[in-house]
C-alpha cells in the first residue's frame, strides 16, 4: 500500500480512538444526502411505474391512430396482428361527451371498446371494483370510480349521454336525443386523472354517438413481453399506410410524462444540495487539518514526498468519506423504503387523515420503484463531489514549502 494512502487512512481512523468524530460526522452528512436521494427517486419512480402499468393495462403498449377515422378497421387489425411481436389488437372510439344524472352534468371521455377483443390487449378486469365487463352491452356503461362518486351513481342507475353530434344536428334543424344507459360497473385505476374522466361503453354505442358508422378512431395493441414499445411501433408503422400511424404509450402520454420527469429531475438536484453541503463540511474539516498539521506536512516534504503525493493524501480522504457515506446512505435509504408504508400510514392514523390521503392522492400505499440508473447516478455524483471536496485542502497542502512549514508554530 502506498504510504500516502496509509497516512490518509490513519488520519481518518487514528489509532486508539473508537469514535473518530470528524470521520463519523463527515460520513453521516454524506449518508444523509444519499438516503434522501434514494428514497425520493424511488418514490417518484414508483408513481411513474404505477402510471405506466395503468396506461398499459388500460390502453395497451401501442396505439394506432388516424388523423380522422380508420376505415375498414377489421382489415387493419389483421394487418397489425401479422406484425412480428404483436400479440393482439383491439379497436376503439374515443371522444368527449356530456353525461348527466339527476340534473348534474359532467364532461368525461367516452371510450368505446370491443368486449370480444379488449381483454387480449388491456386488463380492465383487474381494475373493476363493482360489476363485470361481461355485463357490458349496447345499453350500458362502466364508469370511473371518482366520476361515479361525483355524480352520485352506482350500479343499476340510469344516466344520460349527450353526443357531440347534437350541435351539428341542430344546425341542420335535426333533433338528436340523448342516449339513456344504465351503469353496470365501476372501475378504479387508482389515478385521479383516469378515475375522474373515463366512461367505457361498447364500440357500437360509441360509433352511434359519434356518427362513425362502421369506422373507429384507433386500435389498442399488445406486444410480446420483452419487446420495446418504440421498436414495436416502428414495426407496425412499416406496414401501415401514411395516414395511419402507431405510437408507443410514452409518445401518446409524452406531455404528462415530461412533466413527471421534470418534477423528478428538479427534486433530485434540489435534494442533491444536501450532499454538496456535506462536501463543504468535509472541505472545511480537511482545511483545518492542513493548518493543524503544517509542520507534519513540511516534514513529509523534507523526507522526499512530492507535492502530488501530499495532495493525494487529502484527496483520498475525501474519496474514502464519499465511498463510506454512499454505502451507509444506500443502506439507510433502502431500509427507509422497506418501512415507508408503516411510517406514512402511522402518521396518517395519528392525525386521523388516512381517508383524506387516499381520497386526494389516490394511494393507500406509498409506491416505490428503484431504477438502476438513478442509483448509479446517485453513487457516482456523491463519490465525485466528495472527492472534489478534498481538492482545495490538497492544493493548499501541496503548496506548502517544507522549510517554511517546519518553521511554522
Amino acid at each position: 500500500m502506498p504510504w500516502f494512502i496509509y497516512l490518509a487512512l490513519k488520519q481518518l481512523f487514528p489509532s486508539g480512538k473508537r469514535f473518530p468524530f470528524f470521520t463519523v460526522i463527515s460520513v453521516f452528512g454524506v449518508a444523509l444526502g444519499v438516503m434522501v436521494l434514494i428514497v425520493t427517486t424511488s418514490v417518484m419512480g414508483g408513481f411513474h411505474y404505477g402510471i405506466e402499468q395503468m396506461i398499459v393495462n388500460s390502453q395497451g403498449q401501442v396505439q394506432v391512430k388516424s388523423a380522422t377515422q380508420i376505415v375498414d378497421y377489421p382489415a387493419v387489425v389483421r394487418q397489425v396482428e401479422k406484425v412480428p411481436g404483436v400479440v393482439a389488437a383491439s379497436p376503439y372510439a374515443y371522444s368527449s361527451v356530456m353525461v348527466q344524472y339527476q340534473g348534474r352534468p359532467v364532461y368525461p371521455f367516452l371510450t368505446g371498446i370491443d368486449p370480444g377483443s379488449i381483454e387480449k390487449v388491456a386488463n380492465l378486469r383487474k381494475y373493476m371494483v363493482i360489476g363485470s365487463i361481461d355485463d357490458l352491452d349496447d345499453d350500458s356503461v362502466i364508469v370511473g370510480s371518482a366520476l361515479a362518486e361525483s355524480l352520485g351513481v352506482t350500479v343499476g342507475d340510469t344516466i344520460e349521454i349527450y353526443s357531440p353530434l347534437i350541435i351539428q344536428k341542430l344546425e341542420h334543424d335535426e333533433l338528436f336525443l340523448p342516449r339513456s344507459v344504465h351503469v353496470v360497473g365501476i372501475i378504479e385505476f387508482g389515478h385521479q386523472q383516469l378515475d375522474t374522466s373515463n366512461v367505457y361503453c361498447t364500440l357500437r354505442l360509441a360509433q352511434d354517438l359519434y356518427g362513425l358508422q362502421s369506422n373507429v378512431h384507433g386500435l389498442y395493441v399488445r406486444l410480446q413481453d420483452g419487446l420495446n414499445e418504440d421498436e414495436g411501433a416502428k414495426r407496425i408503422n412499416a406496414v401501415l399506410p401514411e395516414n395511419i400511424r402507431a405510437y408507443s404509450w410514452e409518445d401518446s402520454w409524452s406531455d404528462f410524462l415530461w412533466v413527471l420527469g421534470l418534477e423528478k429531475s428538479m427534486i433530485f438536484f434540489m435534494l442533491f444540495i444536501i450532499v454538496i453541503v456535506a462536501a463543504f463540511s468535509v472541505t472545511s474539516s480537511l482545511l483545518i487539518s492542513v493548518i493543524r498539521k503544517t509542520r507534519e506536512i513540511g516534514l513529509l516534504g523534507a523526507l522526499g514526498a512530492s507535492p502530488r503525493q501530499v495532495a493525494a493524501c487529502f484527496c483520498i480522504q475525501g474519496l474514502f468519506i464519499g465511498v463510506l457515506g454512499t454505502a451507509v446512505g444506500l443502506g439507510l435509504g433502502f431500509g427507509a423504503l422497506a418501512i415507508r408504508n408503516d411510517v406514512v400510514m402511522g402518521i396518517a392514523r395519528a392525525t386521523e387523515r388516512a381517508e383524506v390521503l387516499q381520497r386526494f392522492y389516490q394511494f393507500s400505499q406509498l409506491p416505490a420503484h428503484t431504477s438502476e440508473s438513478d442509483v448509479v447516478l446517485t453513487i457516482v455524483l456523491t463519490i465525485v463531489v466528495s472527492t472534489l471536496a478534498g481538492l482545495l485542502p490538497a492544493w493548499r497542502a501541496a503548496r506548502l514549502k517544507p522549510v517554511e512549514a517546519l518553521r511554522n508554530e
